[in-house]
């Protein structure tokens, strides 16, 4: 793979050397090792060097937003196993006397995002002024303690105290995910590895489902069947926080590659214009960032479409159970959900990776299912074992290629460490107003005609981020067209320019994607 013109023969121990940290200070880590001149590197290097960093980084990843995915949604079934009764999350409606108020156990599922709002901001400030594995590692076995501490909660306030300091410590994942994928990703790769780890969402929800399943059965023991759950689920967190300690920067300080695979690992990302890492937090691009209309554009797409997780994951258990399921069959409907989820989020991720400029139009495609689910429980009969709202229920799984596609989007339009940060922070933050909507949608005395305010409101959402997307498309085009008509192509100048740590907007040479 040659990877530039006038090529230059180098290797690791020709790297430039960070002799004065000044001057790397301002600019990318990558730049100390490779300079600002193109060089050659082996093509049989480099896939070596992606095929290790493939095997160390998507598993992990894979597990560790598994586990916040899983930690989020096992309030549903926990609240089947007699969790809803134990700290009184649902009670007599006053007004209703007939009727049951859930509103607790939706705020319940509320205050978990408001945490993470809270830490989404700092987490990402973090990430980028410290050493990656020691902020990872350390906030992740926090994580794991306030996670089992759940399995101690009396009330429902003690469950809104602990739900909102959950969120605030497990929003590190998704800001350090997104982060670590396009400094070691190429543009045209990233689409497939954000999916990778995002698709945790689907298996997750086929494993967490099993793992329900066999928490349903016992019945015996100190405990109550959710504190179990939730006992193993901060278990499984503390073992990947300390994974999370052996977690490198940047593909520049990547202990499992030689020096030769660093250096083919990080001259091969030149041509991308999008960087490394910085660990300077630079005024300049934080507020050239939140002036970038394609940011916010992003930011509702993102919001608009996680209103249907909120509800989804929170109270889909629930849901199904209304249709005449019994508490154990509700939770194994949750396999074709997840599963369809997966192979959305993969296939999406792979048809992005291997065709330029086909993930808007997919995002799009993607959004029709969840629309169609929506109107089909809403207006289907809800009888005893009825397999309409199921199917409905089903085709909503969709929304993870819809997401999925969002992240990549976000993550690969964008170039210049702080602005990288404070994008992965605001499409986050966008995900937790998506999911404090999406409870507050469940009406429970709606519940004779269907939620219509739920299904309602989800299908107002999905038509706005199909709106946002076709106008980010525009936006897009309309920037790279802008690019070229005032671009001469100098290799020398796109060579240096790569690793200054500039943004998409300061940098001639970058290009959107679509």
């Amino acid at each position: 793979m040659e990877m530039g013109i006038e090529p230059q023969e180098a290797n690791a121990d020709e790297a430039v050397q960070p002799n004065n940290a000044e001057v790397v200070g301002d600019k990318d880590v990558a730049i100390a090792m490779v300079g600002e001149e193109r060089h050659v590197v082996d093509p049989v290097v480099v896939r070596r060097a992606v095929r290790k960093i493939d095997w160390f980084l998507i598993p992990a990843m894979t597990v560790g937003y598994g586990l916040v995915y899983y930690d989020k949604a096992i309030l549903g079934s926990a609240a089947l196993f007699g969790m809803t009764a134990d700290l009184k999350l649902s009670v007599p409606d006053p007004r209703h006397p007939t009727t049951v108020d859930t509103s607790r156990l939706s705020w319940a599922t509320s205050i978990f995002y408001f945490g993470m709002l809270g830490g989404l901001y700092p987490m990402s400030y973090a990430l980028q002024r410290f050493e990656m594995g020691r902020v990872l590692g350390g906030v992740v076995v926090l994580w794991s303690l306030i996670c089992m501490l759940t399995a101690a909660v009396t009330s429902h306030q003690g469950l809104y105290a602990q739900r909102f300091f959950l969120g605030f410590v497990e929003s590190v994942i998704p800001t350090g995910f997104m982060c670590i994928i396009s400094g070691y990703y190429t543009q045209q790769e990233q689409s497939l590895r954000q999916s990778w780890w995002f698709s945790s969402t689907g298996i997750w929800t086929i494993i967490g489902g099993a793992l329900n399943y066999g928490f349903a059965q016992i019945t015996g023991g100190g405990l109550r069947r959710w504190q179990y759950i939730y006992l193993l689920t901060g278990c499984l967190t503390f073992i990947f926080g300390l994974f999370c300690f052996a977690m490198p920067s940047s593909p520049v300080s990547a202990w499992f590659l030689t020096k030769d695979e660093k250096f083919a690992a990080v001259e091969r990302l030149r041509y991308g214009q999008s960087g490394v890492r910085c660990t300077k937090f630079k005024w300049s691009q934080l507020g050239e960032a939140v002036l970038d209309v394609k940011i916010w554009l992003i930011a509702s797409m993102m919001a608009s479409a996680y209103t249907v997780n909120g509800a989804v994951s929170g109270f889909g258990p629930l849901i199904v159970s209304t249709f005449g399921w019994s508490t154990l069959e509700s939770i194994v409907f949750q396999f074709p959900l997840g599963g369809l989820c997966l192979i959305t989020i993969l296939l999406t991720g792979w048809l992005g990776s291997r065709y330029p400029n086909v993930r808007i139009f997919m995002l799009i495609i993607c959004c029709l299912p969840v629309i169609a689910g929506c109107a089909i429980i809403w207006r289907s009969e809800w009888s005893y074992h009825a397999a309409a709202p199921v199917v409905g229920y089903t085709l909503t799984g969709t929304f993870g290629g819809v997401v999925s596609l969002i992240i990549t989007l976000g993550m690969s339009n964008v170039a210049g460490h702080t602005k990288k940060s404070f994008t992965s922070a605001t499409i986050f933050v966008a995900y937790c107003v998506g999911n404090i909507i999406g409870p507050q949608l469940i009406k429970s005395q709606t519940k004779s005609s269907h939620y219509p305010e739920l299904w309602l409101g989800l299908i107002i959402c999905y038509c706005i981020t199909i709106l946002a997307s076709i106008t980010l498309f525009i936006v897009l085009r309309y920037e790279n067209r802008k690019k070229e008509s005032m671009m001469v192509e100098d290799e020398t100048e796109r060579a240096k320019l790569a690793f200054q740590d500039l943004t998409d907007k300061e940098n001639p040479y970058f290009r959107y994607v679509m």
